[in-house]
């Protein structure tokens, strides 16, 4: 492969255009913000578009009232999510342009396939069903009906696999080739694009999370409203699925995280040395528990240490070596010159990179710590009194759903400073035609819309739990005999 020659295009390298660099972070801010953001609604659609599919099959096979309780009232939560998802999502697409024009220029060709087909494919797919499912009950046969949830719940894997291979290529390009006439990446293998161990691995890890998120969403709902005393004989039923799904998720979290860590160490072992504030390479490697360094992240002052266990998680024996920070950074210098990348230091962010990947097991802990307890607490029809348990079902929805935030902002934060992994600098590929005062304009108006964005959402599934489930279900929506007929949009 051709080497690309980035220094002369990277802003402020040489100190000459501080605007420009200031440009450049404020950028990297506001698709920070906006990504995030974005990303609290994405697992909670994907996990919960199955449960409620899974809860609408309960019923169609029993039909019991209890089910299509569940079913109208987490289906409800799941449409507002949905629908605050689509909005924030828009906003994604716009910026690679606007904000992001050189890397949208250099890496269009390999990188708007995959999203170009999740637009045209997988959204279509999704909304079109989810369209047909809330506008079908009585209308469409009940168990054509159903099959409408499911492949729109299908929708949103095939949507999240596509955008997981885009932004894997940006972990680890493949299936390209350097065209230097037109100074652009160009695809010539879409098939290794969308099928290599980081596109795979990564949603595999995505999905389980997803279901993670998803079951914390349900069973922590189902525990307030059991304690509250609301719908009781569905509360149970939706509470022992929320909490059964967060603990096989966990597990599964665990699993694919394993075998992406493993992975990750392979291609990118600076972003593993981060996480781990591992700063002289080792064999065998202690895991770092917890990590106190200086300031700059330079170097650790106090650590508390598991011996071996990260040469395990990396590399799967107890002796492997694992390389450190320091060496590593001598090493890519020498692979990617500063005259030619024009980077001079190799590392993310220590402190950010080494907390977040904490943060994103330890949040994910405590939600199966809870979904644990939750169980053996409500066993044999029991109803939990203590204040405690209400408190933590309140803050159970939120913490996988931070863990996965944190585990998003470790994967991109860690990267740095690539925006394409040895192959792009990030400092290249921002718009060279775009103000700071632009910027810093559009970070200030958007980080104000999605605030008021968050109080209506907040806002309507507070209003939709404290409402509750309906305590009479009406009669089958499909008995068309019945005279208390369900309309067909009641949620």
């Amino acid at each position: 492969m051709l080497r690309v020659s980035w220094s002369a295009n990277i802003w402020g390298m040489d100190g000459s255009n501080l605007f420009a660099s200031a440009a450049l972070d404020l950028a990297r801010w506001q698709f920070g913000i906006t990504t995030v953001y974005h990303f609290f609604f994405v697992p909670v659609t994907i996990g919960l578009s199955f449960l409620v599919a899974g809860m609408q099959t309960a019923w169609v096979r029993t039909g019991k009232d209890k089910y299509l309780q569940a079913t109208k009232f987490f289906g409800k939560l799941f449409l507002i999510n949905f629908a605050m998802g689509v909005v924030t999502g828009i906003v994604q697409e716009f910026q690679f342009g606007m904000n992001w024009s050189d890397y949208s220029r250099f890496v269009g060709d390999v990188f708007g396939a995959p999203l170009a087909i999740e637009g045209l494919l997988a959204f279509f797919l999704e909304s079109t069903f989810l369209g047909l499912w809330i506008f079908g009950w009585d209308r469409l046969p009940k168990k054509l009906h159903l099959a409408t949830i499911w492949l729109a719940a299908t929708g949103t894997l095939l949507s999240a696999y596509f955008i997981l291979a885009a932004n894997s290529f940006m972990q680890h390009p493949v299936g390209y080739e350097y065209n230097p006439v037109t100074n652009r990446a160009e695809m010539n293998n879409f098939g290794e694009i969308l099928f290599q161990n980081t596109t795979t691995s990564a949603f595999m890890h995505v999905i389980t999370t997803c279901f993670l998120v998803a079951g914390a969403f349900v069973g922590g709902i189902s525990a307030w409203l059991l304690f509250r005393g609301r719908s009781v004989e569905m509360a149970r039923s939706t509470l022992k699925l929320g909490m059964i799904t967060t603990l096989v998720a966990f597990v599964l979290v665990g699993i694919t995280g394993d075998h992406q860590a493993k992975i990750m160490v392979q291609q990118q072992p600076m972003k593993m040395a981060a996480a781990e504030a591992l700063y002289e390479t080792s064999a065998p490697a202690p895991f770092s528990i917890f990590t106190v360094g200086t300031l700059d992240g330079s170097e650790p002052i106090f650590e508390i240490k598991i011996p071996d266990a990260l040469s395990f998680l990396a590399t799967g024996t107890l002796d492997g070596e694992v390389q450190g920070i320091n060496n590593l950074q001598e090493e890519l210098a020498n692979q990617f010159p500063e005259e030619e990348y024009g980077i001079t230091n190799f590392a993310p962010n220590i402190p950010i990179t080494y907390w977040t990947f904490r943060l994103m097991i330890g949040m994910g802990g405590l939600a199966f710590l809870f979904a644990a307890y939750a169980l053996w607490a409500t066993r044999k029809g029991r109803v939990p009194s203590s204040k405690w348990f209400v408190r933590a079902a309140i803050l159970m929805p939120l913490l996988p759903l931070l863990g996965a935030a944190f585990g998003w902002i470790f994967t991109e934060m860690g990267r740095q400073p690539w925006v394409v992994y040895g192959l792009m600098p990030t400092a290249a590929g921002v718009s060279p035609g775009v103000s700071t005062g632009y910027v810093l304009t559009t970070v200030v108006v958007f980080t104000l819309l999605y605030a008021v964005l968050a109080i209506i959402e907040v806002g309507l599934i507070i209003r939709a739990v404290k409402i509750g489930p309906p305590e009479v279900v009406p009669k089958d929506p499909y008995d068309t005999d019945a005279p208390d007929r369900q309309l067909s949009v009641t949620y």
